[in-house]
């Protein structure tokens, strides 16, 4: 009778399956949807670009940061605090925004076009990803793949993690093939915290959604607390993405390219003792 080969352990250098089509499909769509927001929602705060706590904001109030600009010097102030910003924030390539219209969509000021970019691009977010949770829990990838352990949550365990890191000493062979506890930490942080804070602070913004659902208004402290919270998470987004392109590149960029457009990633060699 004919025994089936066994199956070998995957080593450093083996081309591995590591990221499945939902993911990958997911990723790419939450990228895309990610830029757009965040650019259009740039426009939008130029249109008054001071953050507030508490119900209301206006001109005579005290915000807590402030984007302006005095003749052509650009300020930010945060707090007590002012720090000049000419060409970058408040006032750059001669015109008087609190950013510029590099990073802006619409790159020329427009309150109404900034807003039907969001919007559309709102749901581009929240559907897909609704649809990710459902299919990360019923496929188990969020138990499985994100979900970190217990041994991994050890004091001792997170502080290997982060001392490996700080000396880029990346997982190899078959360690390769999963996250690290600092990736589940993130992602998972990113996907159920973050980005959900992120949709239900802006729905609180509109007065539409408060009639509806008034518990929002409690939840946040108020619509102008809710756009104070809104901007800190996206400014909290943007310092995710930097991190994790930085990750990419350190990491070798052309494979970890390769497993979130195709799923398959060749496995880093070990070390050598």
């Amino acid at each position: 009778m004919a025994t089936q080969p066994t199956r070998r352990t995957p080593v450093g250098g083996d081309l591995v399956y590591r990221q499945r089509r939902p993911v990958r499909f997911w990723h790419w769509l939450n990228a895309l949807s990610v830029i757009v927001l965040l650019m259009s929602g740039l426009m939008i705060f130029n249109a008054h670009p001071h953050l507030y706590w508490g119900q209301f904001g206006a001109n005579q109030e005290t915000p807590w940061l402030e984007i302006g600009n005095v003749d052509e010097r650009g300020y930010l102030r945060i707090g007590p605090v002012t720090l000049p910003t000419t060409d970058v924030l408040g006032f750059a390539d001669g015109q008087a925004h609190a950013f510029p219209s590099l990073v802006t969509i619409p790159s020329s000021y427009n309150l109404a076009g900034a807003r039907q970019w969001h919007f559309f691009f709102a749901w581009l977010l929240v559907v897909p990803g609704l649809l990710f949770w459902l299919w990360g829990f019923a496929s188990r990838h969020v138990q499985r793949d994100l979900a970190p352990t217990l041994d991994e949550l050890r004091p001792r365990s997170l502080w290997n993690d982060i001392k490996d890191h700080a000396r880029l000493r990346f997982h190899t062979g078959e360690a390769a093939r999963r996250y690290n506890v600092l990736q589940k930490l993130s992602y998972v942080s990113v996907i159920f915290g973050l980005l959900p804070i992120m949709v239900l602070s802006g729905l609180t913004m509109s007065p539409g959604v408060d009639a509806a659902w008034p518990w929002l208004l409690d939840v946040f402290g108020g619509r102008q607390s809710a756009r104070s919270i809104h901007f800190i998470c996206a400014a909290l987004l943007v310092g995710f993405i930097v991190v994790h392109l930085i990750m990419v590149v350190l990491a070798g960029p052309l494979n970890e390219l390769r497993s979130i457009v195709t799923g398959w990633y060749r496995l880093p060699k070990e070390r050598e003792a």
